[in-house]
């Protein structure tokens, strides 16, 4: 995730998070299950969406040995004998699939998913070699990463499949625009790029439950980043393009429950701050590239001054590229390549 980002006076309805592992009801027929992860981000939203005779379960965490102790006891303690439904997952990320292949093997579970997200997973999954090969190195070699720090940065992609238990062979596709019935509730599907390909969304408009996933948090942005396998994409476009349709599509009055920080109201000044938010970052780039080009790995200490460990750089470092990709695709910074292939960025 990206770093803090100020944020004007918002509503927090439960200002305090369940304790890890802890089962509350932020809505009705909504619950709310927070799960340790053993990363910065220290934590992920879990949401039990009332469906009928039971709940769907909207995302499930990593699949370490801890995140499944919490299930069990959710599963057999708290949920009052009532059954899981349903599996819906809102993106490919560790934290949000981790468990996807358990759930649906143990308890018979449809799996909902977006296309690209079910096959981009499929792809991390099943062709892991692809994360260690020489365009990859070269990659951040061309860009100013030193050695050292791209043997690490390259190593920490294997880590992905370890952190997840698959994907069944089927599995129902969720599309922007059509509609998902869970109990007596309607909801819309949303999809939203930038943070992940197409990332979904569900909205309630009748009670005003907005389920956000990491596209809209609290207190910081989603990682915005660009990865060795699309090594020029925009997706900082992606995702202001998504704010935007945020804006014109959800009520600003509607219950936001992101998959992390706190439940809140105020989407649309929310929306506002993260829109500010990467203008700033894209004018820290620009005043730094004034006076020389620079490559992205001497733009990165600008934008992260503060010491990085390797899970952080790499994040880092993929955001850093995100803000210059886009501003290389409005015309305010050019790409200079010298003899050696190593990249440089200024302003054109």
């Amino acid at each position: 995730m990206s770093a803090s980002v100020p944020a004007a006076e918002l509503v927090y309805p439960r200002p305090t998070p369940p304790q890890s592992g802890g089962l509350i009801e932020i809505a009705p027929g909504v619950l709310w299950l927070r799960l340790a992860l053993p990363f910065q981000l220290d934590h992920v939203n879990i949401y039990l969406i009332e469906d009928g005779p039971g709940w769907a379960v909207l995302d499930t965490g990593i699949a370490d040995l801890r995140t499944r102790t919490v299930w069990e006891s959710v599963l057999t303690e708290r949920l009052r004998g009532r059954k899981l439904t349903r599996l819906i997952i809102t993106h490919f990320h560790p934290d949000h699939v981790g468990l996807a292949g358990w759930f649906t093997e143990r308890f018979g579970l449809e799996l909902l998913m977006s296309q690209t997200e079910y096959l981009f997973c499929q792809n991390m999954r099943h062709n892991p070699a692809a994360l260690g090969s020489s365009a990859h190195r070269d990659f951040y070699r061309q860009r100013g990463l030193d050695a050292a720090a791209t043997d690490s940065v390259m190593g920490r992609g294997h880590s992905y499949t370890k952190l997840i238990t698959g994907l069944p062979p089927v599995y129902h596709r969720l599309i922007a625009g059509e509609h998902l019935r869970l109990g007596g509730r309607d909801f819309e599907i949303l999809s939203g790029g930038g943070h992940a390909p197409e990332q979904v969304m569900l909205l309630n408009r009748d009670e005003g439950l907005f389920f956000a996933a990491d596209q809209v948090l609290a207190r910081i942005s989603p990682n915005i980043g660009v990865w060795p396998w699309e090594p020029l994409a925009d997706p900082l476009g992606a995702y202001l393009r998504s704010l935007a349709e945020l804006r014109r599509h959800v009520p600003d009055d509607v219950l936001a429950l992101p998959a992390h920080n706190l439940p809140f109201y105020g989407l649309h000044q929310r929306l506002a701050d993260l829109e500010r938010h990467h203008a700033l970052r894209c004018d820290e780039i620009a005043t730094a590239c004034t006076e020389a080009p620079r490559t992205i790995a001497e733009v990165l200490p600008v934008l992260f001054p503060r010491a990085l460990d390797v899970h952080q750089t790499g994040f880092a470092f993929s955001e850093v590229l995100a803000h210059v990709n886009h501003m290389v695709r409005r015309g305010e910074l050019a790409v200079e390549t010298d003899a050696t292939g190593l990249q440089r960025v200024g302003r054109s």
